[in-house]
């Protein structure tokens, strides 16, 4: 298994977390289908999403791989009027990453970042490891301690 440099991180910082390997190429490959094969209910697994804001710049939002950030909800808790995902060419020069492997943990720079308030209600969450169709598992509060973090409401839910 390929040691990404988001799991070099957290083990120089004594975090505990597991990996899970998948087949990124699989044609109809969703992050529930991904949750699915790695035997993870899709609400435990987070995706990575990087933005915009008009007043803070670059901003991360981990919600469950589901759901969909409510832009609204994402400017408000960032100190934004408005915040919009970055395109998919720029997330490598800004994190490091690629589209499909991006993690929360070891970006280029600290940026802000917030995770779904939903993570709280597990022992654990699954987030990219830093490269396609790898993951790794780990506590919400040691992921939010060590990116700086903070939960908040960021989903758009159907009511």
């Amino acid at each position: 298994m390929v040691k990404t440099n988001a799991m070099r991180l957290l083990e120089a910082a004594k975090i505990p977390f597991r990996t899970s390997e998948f087949n990124y190429d699989e044609a109809d490959l969703t992050g529930v289908s991904a949750a699915k094969i790695i035997g993870v209910p899709h609400e435990q697994v987070f995706k990575t999403l990087v933005s915009r804001g008009d007043k803070t710049g670059v901003t991360v939002f981990c919600i469950p791989v589901a759901e969909e950030l409510d832009l609204k909800k994402a400017a408000a808790v960032s100190g934004n009027k408005r915040v919009e995902l970055t395109h998919v060419k720029e997330l490598l020069s800004l994190t490091g990453y690629i589209r499909g492997g991006c993690s929360p943990v070891g970006m280029k720079k600290k940026y802000p970042t917030y995770i779904d308030e939903t993570a709280e209600l597990f022992d654990e969450i699954t987030v990219s490891a830093g490269a396609r169709g790898l993951m790794m598992t780990l506590s919400p509060v040691d992921l939010r301690d060590y990116v700086g973090a903070e939960f908040k409401s960021l989903t758009v839910w159907d009511v």
